[in-house]
């Protein structure tokens, strides 16, 4: 069987795959018990070997040779909201930071993919840190398994994580291999079965990942970057826009919906003087009018060393008015745990962030 993304594993002096890296299909084609232990360490969230009467020999030998080491909890951050950020630390000492957006008794986590960011985005302390590396399928897998076994043990009672969200750290596409690979077995019925409508992925328009979506990526949302209507402000708020052809990525995005109930949905991020003005809503109407489009407009959270400032309420309300108009269906984010810089732009997983200010 291939070994994927191998990990040296720490303190043992050779190289282990990742039980948490395997599609469900490859387990079962190594074992006999692919079944049981998805449900044992997905379902149930085990985190010790499995050693039930019922594993059979061939299945323990081929476990021994599979790690299930996940990233480690290094900090834990609450806000006042229940808004939780973990600082996962991973096996090289690298770090990434995940968050648990509470709605209605229920959580939305939002995933990192990578160790920094290769974007740059203006409006985005992920982005002043530079990019470090791809994060393994394990390790974004590995966020996931981690929060749920923190809310069972903290909060018995409000421990549900029902929508994954890649918004976290990193370009979801950038790392196009490992992020497929882990909404592959976030989706598995066998394992945690998440459908694929409560999955989204967000770009910032890189074209090469999004040229592959339709092939290669599973049934999942995606969510699009999109915050200014002209070229010359996007360039300035996503930098690779001036390297990818704008109308091929939104003709990209355009294609990707599958059934009369998905969108493509438009992330704004409103920022005050800048892109907030009763004219750039009237772009932005224009621009989606007609496509399946779903409009995220997006308070800006300020971060150390951030030059731009958040829209004033009534502002935002008053684009969404405009908005309104052009029947396209649009809400207004709700900013929860920016008081702890867990909130849409606000990650940094650096240490020089993490003593208050950017590198």
């Amino acid at each position: 069987m291939q070994v994927r993304s191998p990990r040296t594993v720490a303190g043992r002096g050779f190289i282990l795959q990742s039980f948490y890296q395997l599609s469900f299909d490859e387990l079962q084609a190594a074992c006999d018990s692919a079944s049981y232990l998805f449900n044992w360490h997905y379902k149930k969230n085990q985190r010790e070997e499995c050693r039930h009467n019922n594993i059979s020999k061939k299945t323990k030998l081929f476990m021994s040779g599979v790690s299930l080491d996940v990233p480690t909890i290094e900090r834990v951050e609450l806000s006042a909201d229940k808004t939780v950020k973990f600082l996962f630390k991973l096996h090289d000492g690298g770090r990434v930071e995940t968050v648990l957006i509470p709605f209605r008794g229920k959580y939305t986590i939002c995933l990192s993919s990578q160790v920094g960011c290769a974007m740059n985005c203006a409006f985005c302390f992920t982005g002043k840190q530079g990019f470090k590396r791809h994060l393994g399928a394990e390790e974004i897998v590995g966020q996931l398994v981690e929060a749920k076994r923190w809310l069972s043990e903290n909060r018995p009672d409000d421990h549900r994580i029902l929508n994954i969200v890649y918004m976290g750290q990193g370009e979801p596409l950038h790392n196009f291999d490992n992020v497929k690979r882990s909404a592959e077995i976030f989706l598995s019925r066998h394992g945690l079965s998440f459908a694929d409508y409560k999955i989204t992925i967000s770009t910032a328009g890189y074209l090469p990942g999004l040229e592959r979506w339709q092939k290669e990526m599973p049934t999942v949302n995606i969510a699009l970057s999109l915050h200014a209507t002209d070229r010359e402000r996007r360039n300035e708020l996503v930098p690779i826009n001036k390297k990818f052809d704008f109308e091929k990525v939104i003709e990209l995005a355009d294609a990707i919906p599958r059934g009369d109930r998905r969108f493509v949905t438009y992330e704004y991020v409103m920022i005050d003087g800048f892109n907030d003005s009763d004219h750039d809503a009237r772009a932005l109407g224009r621009m989606l009018k007609g496509r399946k489009a779903f409009i995220n407009l997006i308070p800006f959270n300020p971060f150390p060393g951030a030059v731009y400032r958040r829209s004033p309420d009534g502002r935002i309300a008053q684009f969404k008015n405009v908005l309104d108009g052009f029947h396209i269906p649009t809400t207004i984010r709700t900013t929860k745990g920016d008081e702890i810089l867990a909130a849409c732009g606000q990650l940094n997983s650096s240490p020089l962030a993490r003593e208050g200010s950017a590198p």
